[in-house]
């Protein structure tokens, strides 16, 4: 589908999956650990925005490539 080297999606399903756990990461720190309420929400926008390029990049991977 995409024109991307099976290499080069192997690196970018790393970054995906390295971006989800990061974002788990962040989020149960905001939860649980963050005592203060205004670093809280900044840590869970960057973890929502992380999870969002994780999503973005997993379609580049799902989607597959054209080199056989």
């Amino acid at each position: 589908m995409f024109d991307i080297s099976r290499m080069d999606l192997m690196w970018v399903s790393f970054y995906s999956m390295g971006a989800m756990a990061l974002a788990a990461l962040l989020i149960y720190i905001a939860r649980y650990k963050m005592p203060y309420r205004f670093v809280s929400i900044i840590m869970s926008i960057i973890a929502w925005l992380l999870l969002i390029f994780a999503f973005i990049t997993m379609i580049l991977v799902l989607g597959g490539s054209n080199h056989a």
